[in-house]
């Protein structure tokens, strides 16, 4: 209850003055939530602030200690479960790997780590997210940890990975996915290129390497790429030979079926997801520790994770069976070359 305890008098010589004792705190609430929205709240890139106040709505005048903790180890758990959980809906034959940096506070000052997130589609034609992890840096070492963490939990069949390019990267997935094609990101190798470009002759080169993927065939791809190169030699070689350079790298989408490049040939359903993510990062800013960037990505990723599986196919079984039995097929004319031929 508010107010003022009873009125005291005080003696004083002069006579008598009525004062009133100090008012009562409220009581605290009790040391647990019975309504999941502000955990959901989290979820949803909602400040700490604005918690806060849906708690106070709820009847919550304060959250206690305890009842943060419960809030923690209900993500936790939700993140802990969806990384471990056994992959076992493949093949999986089409793996996008990115990284995501995230501040986070270490040893008494904040350091830049990389959140590590792969997604791929299974054998009945989802998307799926497999795992995610932190590591110090986007080195050959964190890498490689996290795609044989992947594997020994069953990924398998995969045909090709699309990422940036990152040398680290490109050596985890030669060491621990031989034999595995890997197609360069387009939309990342695009702004690459444009800055080895003046800023006035970048319209033009923009619209000279689109109408590389816009071929309808992949001899074609191959034949319209030559023709830009030739094109940039006279005043732009130095974005010649880079696109020349990166001709297989960027690719090795064209030794799969036609209707599928749209969805291989670059990261951007990734950065799609990356963006949603970093939608509600940002409401954190600093993370106090790396287990804060799991608990709080990885249930965001569960959560995505549900919508997906309950989403239509992203690509069809036959179309994937197709990709599979070209993946087994090695090519003779350059198209999709593995890892292990790029680095030869």
């Amino acid at each position: 209850m508010f107010g003022f305890r009873s009125h005291r008098e005080h003696h004083e010589p002069v006579g008598h003055a009525p004062v009133q004792g100090p008012p009562r705190r409220p009581a605290r609430a009790g040391p647990q939530l019975t309504d999941s929205r502000p955990t959901t709240s989290c979820l949803l890139g909602v400040s700490t602030r604005r918690v806060e106040k849906l708690a106070a709505a709820l009847g919550v005048t304060s959250l206690s200690k305890s009842q943060v903790s419960l809030m923690a180890a209900e993500l936790d758990e939700m993140a802990e479960g969806f990384r471990s959980r056994p992959l076992d809906a493949g093949p999986y034959t089409f793996l996008w790997i990115d990284a995501l940096t995230q501040k986070v506070r270490e040893g008494g000052r904040t350091v830049n780590v990389h959140a590590l997130i792969a997604t791929a589609v299974n054998a009945g034609g989802k998307r799926e997210i497999l795992g995610i992890d932190v590591a110090s840096s986007e080195d050959g070492a964190g890498w490689l940890a996290f795609l044989r963490g992947l594997v020994a939990r069953g990924l398998s069949g995969v045909q090709l990975v699309t990422s940036d390019c990152h040398q680290g990267l490109r050596d985890a997935i030669a060491s621990v996915l031989p034999g595995t094609a890997w197609q360069r990101c387009r939309t990342h190798y695009h702004r690459n290129l444009l800055t080895r470009v003046p800023k006035s002759a970048q319209p033009r080169v923009s619209t000279l390497v689109r109408t590389i993927f816009e071929q309808p065939d992949a001899g074609s791809v191959r034949a319209q790429h030559a023709q830009v190169v030739t094109a940039l030699e006279a005043k732009l070689p130095q974005a010649a030979t880079h696109l020349d350079e990166a001709r297989d790298d960027i690719l090795a989408f064209t030794a799969f079926p036609r209707e599928v490049w749209r969805q291989i040939w670059s990261n951007n359903p990734q950065e799609r997801l990356n963006k949603e993510i970093r939608r509600r990062t940002d409401v954190v800013g600093i993370f106090p520790g790396r287990g804060a960037i799991i608990r709080l990505v990885g249930a965001v990723l569960a959560e995505q994770n549900d919508e997906w599986t309950e989403a239509r196919r992203y690509m069809g079984p036959e179309i994937l069976a197709a990709c599979q039995k070209n993946g087994n097929q090695p090519e003779t004319n350059g198209v999709g070359v593995t890892i292990e031929a790029i680095g030869a």
